[in-house]
């Protein structure tokens, strides 16, 4: 038979147990800790491991040029054509059928699909006469994008003597509007579709997208769309009027495609590759009929707005040459 135990016996026993359970769970939680420690440093080892890495190698970047009709994408390309064999980079024209400037579902899927594996054709510049589109939204990586956009009654004005008289790019070749000598100044008084106001709506669409309402002359949402894609999808938007100082940010930004470029622009006559070969100044009432316009006016903020972008960058880049990024106070230490 067993004696029972006092009851001073029992409370003792039960404290040292009590004092091992607790040490026992003090040791578990301080292993824990630890186990916990190495995790997030292994994570954060990954982490500047990766950091180290370019987001994208420069063997594998992408340049679009959506660029827009009369706008002095010609010049500028001819630049980007004269360097890619020296610079190590291609340069293909993307033509759509009938000259338009929408792209179906189908063939965006498909030159989505060439742009992202067309491993061979690396690094590349793209261009071609078409509205933004959002890789991001086929889950492919985007794009550099960049363009050109001009004060939209020059470009509407050029447009409309370039369809009769050609320029001298290619002189030989027959305009659609050849033979007809009415200025723009006796369209407008006419009220002649081809003079129409509306027909300005098109830097607002090509960087509004494939959206229907982009297309819709005057539509705010458009606008609006065109100013954000501008704002958080171009790497770089320059204007005609300042096309040096495109090409120059450019090179300083992107030296893989554009080392030598602006020295080059500057020495070569690549600065006017495409003239008008006549072009008859409109009169300031014509203007002011065409100002008047909502379109106009929408296309000129637009404009404004690009204006405005183009001269932050440039101002930003002159006041901060020789500016370093460094990484400094990184916590934990490893």
């Amino acid at each position: 038979m067993f004696k029972p135990l006092k009851l001073g016996y029992v409370l003792i026993l039960l404290l040292f147990l009590g004092s091992i359970a607790i040490l026992y769970q003090v040791q578990l939680t301080k292993l824990s800790d630890k186990l916990q420690e190495l995790e997030e440093n292994q994570k954060q080892n990954e982490a500047f491991t990766h950091r180290e890495k370019p987001l994208l190698e420069e063997k594998d970047l992408i340049l679009l040029y959506n660029r827009v009709p009369k706008t002095g994408s010609t010049s500028f390309v001819g630049v980007a054509y004269d360097l890619c064999k020296k610079n190590k980079f291609n340069v293909l024209h993307v033509n759509i059928s009938a000259n338009s400037h929408t792209i179906t579902l189908e063939n965006q899927l498909k030159f989505i699909h060439n742009v992202t594996n067309w491993k061979s054709r690396k690094p590349a510049l793209y261009h071609g006469h078409f509205a933004f589109f959002d890789f991001s939204k086929y889950g492919a990586p985007k794009p550099l994008f960049i363009n050109l956009i001009r004060k939209p009654l020059d470009r509407f004005i050029s447009y409309y003597y370039f369809v009769r008289y050609g320029d001298n790019f290619r002189p030989y070749l027959v305009r659609k509007k050849h033979g007809n000598t009415m200025t723009f100044d006796e369209c407008v008084a006419k009220q002649l579709s081809e003079c129409d106001p509306n027909n300005m709506w098109l830097q607002i669409p090509f960087f509004c997208g494939h959206s229907a309402n982009c297309w819709k002359p005057g539509n705010k949402w458009a606008l609006n769309e065109a100013k954000k894609n501008l704002a958080n999808n171009y790497f770089l938007v320059g204007v005609t009027e300042e096309l040096e100082d495109f090409i120059q940010i450019l090179e300083l930004s992107l030296p893989r495609f554009f080392k030598g470029a602006t020295e080059y622009f500057q020495s070569s006559n690549k600065s006017h590759l495409r003239q008008t070969v006549q072009k008859d100044l409109p009169a300031k009432e014509t203007m002011d009929k065409i100002k008047s316009s909502t379109v106009w006016q929408m296309e000129n903020e637009f404009y404004e707005f690009a204006l405005d972008q183009f001269h932050f960058v440039k101002r930003f880049i002159n006041k901060n040459k020789g500016q370093n990024v460094m990484y400094e106070k990184i916590r934990p230490k490893i």
